[in-house]
């Protein structure tokens, strides 16, 4: 919602003393002590085998993506010149959150006067209610289109009525320049479709018509420099999830990595056939021209850069595009290795028990990773009940549920892929035993995270089942067998619920299990005192890549 709190005192009561210290005087407001620890890593790459048009590409699309950096800022909080910061550490930390909310601590304020973060962001009036808005939507159908459109916002008109403001026009001079720089970029192309999608790309932004783009991107395999970007994730809008987030990612392919991946991708319309659940919630069927690829990353920009940091991407996220087509799982193994070495490894040595450590490996990690993309993929899209999206059905517990269902369900796919012999790196105790770690990981996030709140749910559920026990020394062990069964049961579970549209039933579900119990959080708080980072932020950009501006 639109934060542009500049009135009298009210503004005055969000500006920060000369120290920064007035954040710290108030029970509401996060103490400057316990704000998100962040370890910084340079995000680069080897750029050697890129020519020369490749490497000037890679400047036209750090500045397209600059752009969506402003439009996220926008969409996240509003005007953000209303907060006047002197505190260095403060003023980072709110240039790491875009805003006055640490995301990693359930968005608990960390500047004076603030408030709470708004469920809707600044996608929706401040003063609107969920009711008034689904009022509004059952007397006006012909509206309902635009107003839930993942790429419109919802404002008020001048006489109080609730309208719709599509992004093209909110954004008109971002999204222009946005757009400039992707036809440069094209122009530089060796690669035709490349080239194609990215002019696709540049008028989806003008015209907030993005599915031909998607289906171009979905063709995209074969070029050395890759770029997401645009409104994409709809984790932001937590009043209803129908809104999408501007982002952007600037990518390198890892050619060698990838030709490892390539295999999985032919299997998965057996695995969707193959998924434990009734017949009725696997009818779909995955489209065939998705593809697993590695990358290093070069630039994060807007939604995928704040708070906790993206080390996967599963796109595109239209279901027609990924039941025609399928998707393309990217895995971006630089930050992915940056969060494995910097975090995952010392957390385990704290949480796991020492005889099990061996099993925390880089190419589990890697592979659960990967696999939780995959999973996105499969499952269900639609209901059976009534033919509704899923996302629709579900509204802001949709994008949890997603994530929750991804997890499990590519620890799944890891085990059958393991038995069968279709994957051959590693034992299965290295897949469980780093999965049970990268719940430590992610449930760090908090509650205000889908990934954190999908982690409480399934952390929760394997505690009921005895997956894992907790010895005396404080750390844990892993149960395979009773893991397994775990990991079952709430494959079965997620699914259902998705393929029921369930909202009750979801919201009962997370409610209960998606929560941190006193002893989790005390293990937790033992971590960060051992002085672990919760996650990374990055030093970015051409100067950080050795490249001319």
């Amino acid at each position: 919602m639109i934060r542009k709190i500049v009135q009298g005192c009210l503004f005055a009561a969000l500006c920060l003393s000369a120290s920064g210290l007035a954040a710290q005087n108030s029970d509401d407001v996060l103490p400057k002590d316990q704000l998100t620890r962040y370890r910084s890593v340079k995000l680069t790459a080897d750029l050697e085998h890129l020519n020369d048009n490749q490497k000037k590409m890679l400047g036209h699309l750090i500045e397209a993506a600059k752009k969506m950096d402003e439009c996220f800022w926008y969409q996240a909080l509003g005007d953000s010149d209303q907060f006047e910061i002197t505190d260095p550490d403060l003023k980072r930390h709110f240039q790491i959150n875009y805003g006055p909310w640490d995301r990693l601590k359930d968005n608990r304020p960390f500047i004076v006067g603030v408030g709470d973060k708004p469920l809707g962001a600044n996608f929706y009036p401040p003063n609107m209610t969920k009711e008034e808005f689904e009022k509004y939507l059952d007397e006006n159908p012909d509206a309902a289109k635009q107003m839930k459109s993942l790429y419109t916002f919802v404002r008020r008109g001048e006489s109080g009525e609730l309208r719709a403001i599509k992004y093209s026009l909110q954004f008109s001079r971002q999204f222009k320049e946005a757009a400039e720089h992707l036809v440069a970029a094209a122009e530089l192309a060796d690669d035709s479709m490349f080239g194609a999608y990215l002019r696709a790309r540049a008028n989806a932004l003008l015209s907030d018509q993005y599915r031909d783009s998607d289906l171009l991107w979905m063709s995209t395999k074969k070029n050395a420099v890759d770029c997401v970007i645009g409104p994409i994730e709809t984790y932001e809008d937590q009043l209803f999830g129908y809104k999408a987030a501007c982002e952007s990612y600037v990518l390198i392919k890892d050619m060698a990595w990838s030709e490892r991946l390539s295999k999985y991708a032919d299997l998965l319309p057996e695995l969707q056939k193959n998924l434990p659940v009734d017949d009725r919630y696997k009818q779909e069927k995955p489209g065939t021209d998705s593809d697993l690829n590695a990358y290093d990353v070069i630039y994060y920009a807007g939604d995928c850069n704040a708070g906790s940091k993206t080390i996967a991407i599963n796109l595109p996220n239209d279901e027609t595009v990924q039941l025609e087509k399928g998707t393309r799982r990217l895995q971006l193994k630089n930050a992915m290795q940056a969060k494995y070495d910097e975090i995952l490894v010392p957390l385990a040595d704290v949480l796991i028990v020492e005889d099990q450590r061996q099993h925390i490996t880089f190419d589990a990690f890697f592979a659960n990773t990967m696999f939780h993309e995959v999973a996105h993929g499969l499952g269900i899209k639609y209901t059976i009940t009534d033919g509704a999206r899923v996302r629709d059905a579900l509204k802001e517990n949709a994008s949890a549920i997603e994530e929750g269902k991804a997890d499990i369900l590519g620890l799944y796919m890891v085990t059958s892929l393991l038995e069968s012999g279709e994957l051959t790196e590693g034992q299965l105790e290295d897949y469980y035993v780093t999965f049970m770690a990268s719940i430590f990981r992610s449930v760090r996030f908090g509650a205000s995270s889908a990934h954190g709140r999908a982690n409480m749910l399934r952390f929760n559920f394997f505690k009921e089942m005895g997956a894992f026990s907790r010895e005396e020394s404080g750390q844990y062990r892993v149960d395979i067998d009773k893991m397994k069964k775990a990991m079952t049961a709430l494959t079965q579970k997620i699914l259902q619920l998705q393929g029921d549209g369930d909202y009750a039933a979801t919201a009962k579900f997370i409610d209960e299990m998606g929560v941190v119990g006193p002893q989790l959080q005390a293990d937790l708080e033992r971590v960060n005192r051992a002085g672990i980072p919760t996650d990374i932020v990055f030093q970015q950009g051409v100067d950080v890549l050795g490249l001319e501006n």
